[in-house]
């Protein structure tokens, strides 16, 4: 069946914290000072309405399959945004629904007229990071902005 990509909606709230924490545990990753333990993971339709932000759903056969969005981050440099929350589900892996979440978030990005995408890591998620080092982001050596993920010891840099 295809796979349609959406910008979120309300009812996809429960769904896609629940496959966004199954995803953190897959990893090892499910830890304090990242979006495992932070609140608005809960409820990520309210914080995409914030202005020059998008997320954007994967989904097959009515179930979300993965997500990625923009977020005006506090703290980060003016004309930059950071590339927040990019997960897909296993079943989902090697089929190319994480490289078009990033390209729809990048491309929201360039709409809104960012000039610089940050993101944040894990060096466990490698094919992740070799899919952004594909896309052009270079590792930083320190973070940027303000997103309270203090646990992320991988920072990365896009200039559009």
């Amino acid at each position: 069946m295809a796979i349609t990509y959406r910008e979120i909606q309300e009812q996809d709230n429960q769904e896609l914290a629940e496959l966004i924490r199954t995803i953190l545990r897959e990893f090892k990753i499910d830890k304090p000072g990242t979006v495992y333990t932070d609140p608005t993971t809960d409820h990520l339709s309210e914080v995409f309405e914030t202005e020059q932000s998008a997320y954007w759903i994967a989904e097959e056969e009515g179930k979300i399959i993965g997500g990625c969005g923009i977020y005006p981050t506090s703290g980060l440099p003016d004309g930059c945004v950071e590339l927040v929350k990019l997960y897909t589900a296993s079943s989902a892996r090697g089929k190319g629904v994480g490289k078009m979440l990033m390209q729809k978030s990048i491309e929201s990005a360039q709409q809104f007229g960012y000039n610089q995408i940050y993101l944040e890591s894990f060096p466990e998620l490698t094919t992740a990071i070799g899919m952004y080092e594909k896309a052009g982001f270079k590792k930083l050596s320190a973070p940027l902005g303000n997103s309270g993920h203090f646990a992320c010891n991988v920072w990365m840099l896009l200039v559009l």
